[in-house]
């Protein structure tokens, strides 16, 4: 699976972005997705994640109530919707890809920078 992330940018504290991860290789029909984010200078970190049916998901304290992981499964794709963006938000964002709701992140995809000027 290859997975090519986008749709980062530089946007003012308060405002919203969208990222798009699109899978290829195979379909993401079974996989369950994520999102990592690595600031300079700081480790990988989770943001979220959700299932393979698109029916649950589950977040970092540090974005809950303000990101929202989406997928769609005929586009082979999954969405991050970021709203209410803060300067601590700014990283680069990766997503992934796994079997399972449990166990190793499998896939990775190249990243995409989001900055989060105040």
């Amino acid at each position: 699976v290859q997975l090519h992330a986008s749709g980062g940018g530089l946007v003012q504290a308060g405002g919203s972005l969208r990222l798009s991860c699109v899978a290829s290789g195979r379909t993401i029909s079974s996989l369950h997705m994520g999102w990592f984010r690595q600031a300079p200078g700081k480790a990988r970190e989770y943001v979220g994640d959700i299932n393979w049916s698109g029916t649950r998901t589950f977040y970092a304290e540090s974005v809950k109530g303000r990101f929202t992981i989406s997928r769609e499964g005929d586009r082979n794709t999954q969405y991050l919707q970021m709203d209410g963006l803060k300067p601590d938000d700014t990283a680069v964002y990766y997503c992934t890809a796994r079997p399972g709701r449990l166990g190793s992140w499998d896939y990775w995809g190249q990243g995409t920078q989001v900055t989060v000027s105040s």
